[in-house]
């Protein structure tokens, strides 16, 4: 057994010249850990920040991307007895000291601790990785690595959201950036919740994908107006629930399009951190302004048994070798894909 492996990792903070592969410690496992084969890594936003930087944040570089993986179990310690060898899995993102207060209750995403794969600790966008053996998801042997790849981040985020804004059955949802991984699946878990949805997307093509997944209406945010195009559909009161990871391009027009005792739920901010804020509108119409990062672990295995069932299914847009993590970074950063990008990290070329 070899004590390297090949691994895409930051060591500094700037362009995709900074994504290197190069040779890293094979991980040592502990009792209650597994060693994971990696066969694909699914590339999210957080990816681009750890290999760009974050203002006012600091990375523990250098650090191995990949915080979306799916792989077999070809190693594991003595305490493992929920998976075997060979098995193939999916790996949770997210993980805390198992005995915090939070993790005990069934808050495991609120511990100080929390850490996501590929942000705090290696990720697996390399050829082997080491995870806790609560972290795992058993695959169904229909469901491919890198579809399965593609789904524990943005399904978990996106289904946290909505309990949180607690949708229910008739309401209607606005749900901004219909390409990107967490809308493309929060459009699908809005549809099962029996929600009318509201989806927008930067272009035609998009919005086309976006009805195919259950969208009952669209809107082009470049050609037309989100807030009078949304009251065309609702009426002028405005939409139960608003989803949203933009920010402050959409938050002066999410204040307008939010009715009377609504709920504003966002998990991201990718177009700044700052918005213009009148607290009487907030207070006078009865606004609920909900902050969501990831969520607990419940969340995360309802929404994988309901992927497992078919009820929901992953969003790939396109499949990168391993090799070519640089163009799959600039594809993600292009902001053409619609749904996951994922590397296939089968071969390392």
């Amino acid at each position: 057994m070899t004590e390297t492996m090949k691994a895409v990792l930051v060591r500094e903070h700037g362009g995709i010249d900074k994504l290197l592969i190069e040779p890293a410690p094979r991980p040592k496992i502990r009792a209650d850990e597994v060693l994971v084969g990696v066969r694909a890594s699914g590339i999210n936003h957080l990816d681009l920040w750890v290999r760009k930087g974050v203002p006012g944040h600091k990375f523990p570089l250098p650090m191995i991307l990949g915080t979306d993986i799916a792989g077999v179990v070809v190693e594991k310690g003595e305490l493992v007895d929920n998976v075997e060898l060979g098995q193939r899995v999916a790996v949770m993102p997210g993980f805390a000291r198992p005995t915090s207060e939070e993790a005990m209750s069934g808050k495991i995403h609120l511990a100080r601790d929390y850490g996501i794969f590929g942000e705090t600790r290696n990720g697996g966008c390399a050829e082997f990785m080491d995870a806790p053996a609560v972290n795992l998801m058993p695959m169904p042997d229909w469901m491919s690595f890198t579809d399965a790849a593609a789904c524990p981040l943005v399904f978990l985020t996106a289904y946290t959201m909505l309990r949180k804004a607690e949708l229910q059955p008739g309401e209607t949802v606005l749900m901004h950036a219909a390409g990107s991984g967490v809308t493309s699946a929060g459009i699908q878990i809005a549809k099962l919740l029996g929600a009318t949805v509201i989806t927008t997307a930067g272009s035609d093509e998009k919005l086309v994908k976006a009805k195919a997944l259950g969208a009952d209406y669209t809107v082009n945010y470049r050609t037309h107006d989100f807030v009078e195009e949304t009251k065309k559909i609702v009426g002028r009161g405005g939409v139960d629930v608003i989803f949203d990871h933009i920010g402050p391009e959409t938050f002066a027009g999410n204040m307008k399009a939010i009715k009377w005792g609504g709920r504003i739920v966002m998990c991201g901010s990718t177009t700044g951190g700052e918005v213009p804020l009148n607290l009487r509108a907030v207070f006078f119409k009865r606004v609920s302004i909900i902050g969501s990062t990831m969520g607990p672990k419940a969340d995360q295995l309802t929404v994988w048994k309901l992927l497992c069932q078919k009820k929901l299914k992953p969003v790939v847009d396109r499949v990168f070798p391993v090799a070519e993590v640089a163009k799959a970074h600039e594809y993600v950063e292009s902001r053409q894909a619609f749904g996951k990008v994922v590397l296939d990290l089968a071969k390392w070329g």
